[in-house]
């Protein structure tokens, strides 16, 4: 890609802070790690290649250079980001004011934000998902929580992180982009928000074989059965068996008060077949089925191939998470300085064409809009974004058909224009609004756009400076390029299940209540938008794999399996580097707290605060061993106390801890209402996933009504003259 070349400096310990210098690297940009005194722990931490070096810190260090701390002053003075998850006190400890450099835009990435003291304590995505409530959501209803496979709310943290840079480099004078990793995962799991504010309900994990989404166990692995109600008769012609036939089963209702009657030959079905073929018969007939694949399955996986994600050879990375045109080198730019904010939104002038629809494109729109761009909203007022009409659990009417509260939350501050592209009249008017927009974003089926003639060629020609994203299931090219997803579709393709999951057993999806692979697309659209806004990247195509994005996330799994054949399988809690790292039961039903123990102080401080001598003195090799047996000290420490006591008994020994927190508990936390994690107005819906500290995102207009501003834009009063405007101050 082309632009200015960024100077980047990464000060960072934790996961996130790391994903997101490699994204600056990623794109071309000198991004610079500072090596703290003896080097960084990481680098060994296992499982390590035959070299001795771990291949998380290979894959997230790729491209990068490495600099001792100690010249950190020099390099902060001629940089333009600075990444960092310091809290308050380290900060002060490790002489970073910032003050003394005010041009930075910094991204600080903590676990409770920037101005918060239990940000000076450790924290990792387990820790952030209890707190901010995502881990409550994952995992069976009768087992505990569980954590995400690999360290996914950091990378969320991360994209969430990437975007807010390039809203601060749209604006005059440095910032700093304030992220809080419970924030983003309590942010992933915003339905849950949404559920309890309209029924009083508090959403929980369902597990995989509960409710109308479920696994069902092939002949070799596991698939997702997924559909929707109107999809039924496709599903009945899959299985082929006539108890699906049965009249009685004609309403989603009915099934699933029925399911115990056809549910077992749906069973019987599956174990008669492979997990591709299912999947391939299923997409055939426009089912979102997905299977479950592991690492080895994604390093064959023909479209994989085809796209060149991944390759025979141990690359420091597996490919990347998007492909662009046109590409050109990045080239250095002379050093400029910015005047002091002033007040302005990051986007304001840039004009968004939103053809996106229920999470993935329409949620990129939204965080578009929340940062000051004009987003038009374009539905077909005989096809509506589906959002619309989506169910809201409550006293179990799967059919309800009044408009969701769920859309508002992904199309709030967006104006609303019906077109029928199917009609001359239709085109006609979209290629006018092309002329004057700066950015396209679509989430169709691959093929839809180049049969309306809305493709990115035939747009091109009508506005050569559009920048249009593609956020597609699997990519727009490839063997697999049609395929059709859900979010629990793409738990499973990108192999994010095969690591989610309880040890030895069956994968894990986020679940339909989450679908964390739309959440987190979002958050890379938009990022990925900010960038070529900010960079001044026009006649861009954004080919954005929404499987291979989360397959991304899981870099170092994949280059350990190239490298050494090893295929990982769930874990549970447990991560490398941690002992214990696990979600223990308190006294009261369903209540837990997370502890998490990286050295020999904590450990020892856990040992004497349960008071068992079994556990003192013990290496961490003994603890890694015998995880069973400490887990099972711990938890009878912890089932004798409530939450609150052994949140205030850990945090004054020192030992990291986060409480599993609800929907019910988040809404009462004066953190994520202060923060505005969610807002209020008109009703209840999801808010921000970071801060800016020189920029507050007002609150958003209601979404749109279907159609409620046609008269406007097609009478041209709306927008006034697209022109992508500059970044103030002309520095991006």
């Amino acid at each position: 890609m082309s632009g200015r070349l960024l100077r980047v400096v990464e000060l960072a310990d934790g996961i996130a802070g790391r994903v997101c210098g490699r994204l600056f690297a990623g794109f071309g940009h000198h991004v610079t790690r500072c090596e703290p005194p003896g080097g960084d722990p990481l680098r060994t931490q296992r499982p390590v290649d035959a070299t001795g070096v771990s291949y998380t810190f290979a894959t997230l260090n790729a491209g990068k250079h490495g600099e001792p701390v100690d010249r950190l002053d020099d390099l902060l003075a001629c940089a333009d980001v600075l990444i960092t998850d310091f809290g308050p006190a380290r900060a002060v400890e490790s002489g970073l004011s910032l003050d003394r450099f005010p041009h930075l835009v910094v991204v600080s990435i903590t676990p409770y934000g920037a101005d918060d003291s239990r940000s000076d304590t450790y924290g990792d995505s387990l820790l952030a998902e209890c707190h901010g409530g995502l881990a409550v959501m994952v995992g069976e209803p009768t087992r505990p929580p569980l954590s995400l496979g690999g360290e996914q709310t950091a990378h969320a943290a991360a994209f969430a992180a990437f975007y807010g840079a390039m809203l601060a480099l749209r604006r005059p004078g440095g910032d700093v982009v304030d992220v809080a990793l419970c924030d983003v995962a309590a942010y992933i799991d915003w339905k849950s928000d949404v559920f309890y504010a309209e029924t009083g309900q508090i959403s929980a994990r369902i597990g995989t074989n509960s409710g109308r989404w479920r696994l069902v166990r092939a002949a070799d692995g596991w698939v997702g059965f997924i559909y929707q109600p109107e999809q039924w008769d496709a599903v009945v012609q899959l299985v082929g068996d006539p108890v699906l036939a049965d009249p009685r089963l004609s309403t989603d209702q009915a099934r699933s008060q029925l399911v115990d009657t056809w549910w077992p030959a749906v069973e019987r079905w599956a174990a008669r077949n492979g997990k591709r073929e299912i999947y391939r018969r299923a997409q055939e007939l426009g089912l979102p089925f997905g299977y479950s694949a592991d690492i080895s399955d994604l390093v064959t996986d023909p479209q994989y191939r085809a796209r060149g994600f991944v390759a025979d050879h141990l690359a420091p990375v597996a490919g990347l998470p998007w492909n662009s045109e046109p590409t050109a080198e990045v080239v250095p730019a002379p050093r400029q300085h910015r005047p002091a904010p002033d007040g302005s939104a990051p986007l304001s002038g840039v004009v968004v064409l939103d053809l996106g629809t229920i999470t993935a494109g329409a949620a990129t729109g939204r965080l578009l809009a929340d940062y000051g761009a004009t987003v038009i909203k374009i539905e077909s007022m005989t096809r509506p974004d589906a959002f619309r009409v989506w169910p809201v659990p409550n006293a179990g009417d799967a059919e309800a058909m009044e408009e969701s509260p769920l859309f508002e939350s992904n199309n709030s501050g967006k104006l609303g224009i019906t077109l029928d592209l199917k009609t001359e009249a239709g085109k006609a008017e979209l290629r006018r609004l092309v002329a004057r927009s700066d950015v396209l974003i679509e989430n169709f089926t691959v093929g839809v756009t180049q049969r309306l003639g809305i493709d990115y060629p035939t747009l091109a020609e009508i506005n050569p400076r559009l920048i249009y994203l593609s956020l597609s299931s699997q990519g727009q090219s490839g063997p697999e390029s049609g395929t059709r997803s859900y979010g629990s579709t793409l738990d499973l393709m990108s192999g994010l299940a095969s690591v989610t999951g309880y040890p030895g057993d069956r994968p894990m999806w986020s679940s339909a209540d989450i679908n964390y692979p739309d959440q987190v697309v979002s958050l890379f659209g938009a990022a990925v938008v900010a960038y070529c806004v900010t960079q001044e990247l026009r006649g861009t195509y954004l080919d954005v794999s929404q499987r291979e994005l989360v397959s991304w996330t899981l870099a170092d799994r994949i280059a350990e399996y190239v490298d050494a054949g090893t295929i990982p399988e769930p874990t549970g809690n447990r991560r490398p580097g941690s002992t214990p790292h696990e979600v223990y039961p308190c006294a009261g039903p369903d209540q837990w707290v997370a502890i998490v123990c990286r050295t020999d102080a904590q450990r020892a401080a856990l040992a004497a605060l349960v008071g068992s001598v079994e556990l003192a003195d013990r290496p961490p090799e003994w603890w890694e061993e015998h995880h069973e047996e400490v887990d099972g000290i711990i938890a009878g420490w912890t089932r004798s106390q409530s939450v609150e006591e052994c949140l205030r008994e850990l945090t004054q020994g020192a030992i990291p801890v986060a409480p599993v927190r609800t929907a019910r508990e988040r809404a009462e936390d004066p953190h994520f209402r202060r923060r505005r994690v969610f807002l209020d107005e008109p009703r209840r819906q999801k808010g921000f996933p970071f801060r800016l500290h020189g920029y507050e995102p007002p609150q958003p207009q209601p979404a749109p009504r279907i159609g409620q501003h046609d008269a406007d834009l097609r009478t041209g009063q709306w927008p006034p003259a697209g022109v992508l405007s500059p970044s103030p101050g002309g520095t991006s």
